[in-house]
């Protein structure tokens, strides 16, 4: 169907259907319609063809996500404020899927990391780290991002990781980083920077707990695989 969605069935609307179905039934087109709100009027689409529109343009939802604000404009019939929206909704939906880790909480495992940080990393193309800063008792001070990279690849110097654990007299750290590729293997210069780091914590009294990467649904601990 094309046109206003107002003009349709009152059954066949997304929204009066998660009224009275929830929103499990609908597709992921109708779900992006009331995101969208209006369509393409210019062009005689629905909101549900916009919707269909740009799944074909990303494939799926998580792709969509990925996308910048200005690749998602490029889709004829989304405009700034539709794309804002978008990006909006996705990132609501990341959030409250993470469970997170917030100052004064007690690290207990690699597992509550790849929890907190896993859907924030999974739409990053970019590889970023980050550190939790944490005291004596391993409880959280700080969550912070150190750098941003590019496509595959993040330069780290121990300076910028250890400086703000110096400020904030923490007694440990742990690093955490994604891989975009969506394969958390270490590589060679995971190892080198965690040897580094390792070392420089060594030297200023404070301990390198664990180097945490996060890949596609997966996570690699280089303390549990004992390369630390």
């Amino acid at each position: 169907m094309s046109g206003g969605i107002k003009g349709w069935p009152e059954g066949e609307r997304p929204r009066e259907r998660l009224i009275r179905q929830g929103s499990e039934g609908l597709s992921d087109a109708e779900l992006l319609a009331l995101i969208l709100r209006t369509g393409d009027h210019a062009a005689k689409q629905s909101a549900i063809d916009l919707g269909r529109q740009l799944l074909k343009e990303f494939g799926d939802l998580r792709s969509l996500g990925s996308a910048s604000i200005a690749e998602i404009c490029r889709v004829k019939g989304i405009g700034p404020a539709k794309a804002v929206s978008i990006k909006a909704a996705i990132e609501i939906a990341n959030r409250c899927t993470a469970r997170t880790l917030s100052d004064g909480d007690r690290y207990t495992s690699p597992a509550q990391v790849f929890e907190h940080y896993y859907p924030h990393f999974r739409e990053r193309r970019k590889e970023y780290v980050h550190a939790l800063l944490l005291d004596g008792k391993n409880r959280v001070m700080r969550n912070l991002q150190i750098s941003e990279g590019s496509l595959n690849q993040s330069i780290v110097h121990p300076r910028e990781v250890f400086n703000p654990a110096v400020r904030d007299s923490a007694a440990a750290i742990i690093i955490v980083h994604n891989h975009p590729s969506g394969d958390p293997t270490p590589s060679r210069e995971d190892l080198e920077l965690t040897r580094r780091l390792k070392e420089a914590g060594e030297l200023m009294g404070i301990r390198l707990l664990d180097h945490v990467i996060i890949g596609d649904g997966s996570y690699v601990s280089l303390a549990d695989k004992g390369l630390l």
